[in-house]
């Protein structure tokens, strides 16, 4: 599951295997940080996975090969992100997403299966930052109900 969100949001196999390693490293030498009290550790793990992702994403370098794809690219990422789609829908995520309200919906889908960060969904959406964090704050607080349940 943490390969299939970090190739979400980087579209090259190889640099997704590379930010996987580097994803499990700092896991590894961060585990002390783990709270269980703020959530399980599934979660954590999935949010250094993602935040690595976007870090690698962010880099000069990427930016530069991400927007220089070849037709070839394109019918690759394309297959690959339907696999991750799948593999997400049979843990049941995105039935839970959808069940949010449309407004809390839209912002945990552009941030968790789309790798927006908060302040990206803010200008997409035309909304104040802060309006996006209450947001996605109160859509993690519901989708928390509904995995206890």
């Amino acid at each position: 599951m943490l390969y299939g969100i970090i190739n979400k949001v980087v579209f090259d196999e190889e640099t997704a295997a590379d930010v996987l390693q580097e994803a499990f490293v700092k896991i590894w030498n961060n585990i002390g940080q783990y709270d269980a009290s703020k959530g399980r550790i599934y979660t954590w793990m999935l949010n250094i996975a993602r935040n690595a992702a976007i870090d690698k994403l962010r880099s000069k370098g990427e930016v530069m090969r991400a927007k220089i794809q070849t037709g070839d690219d394109i019918v690759n990422n394309a297959q690959r992100d339907r696999n991750t789609e799948q593999a997400t829908d049979t843990i049941g995520l995105r039935k839970m997403v959808a069940a949010l309200k449309p407004e809390y919906e839209v912002i945990v889908s552009m941030a968790y299966f789309q790798g927006f960060t908060l302040d990206e969904i803010s200008k997409t959406l035309n909304i104040p930052l802060g309006t996006v964090k209450t947001r996605m704050r109160a859509a993690m607080q519901q989708l928390r109900a509904v995995f206890k349940q």
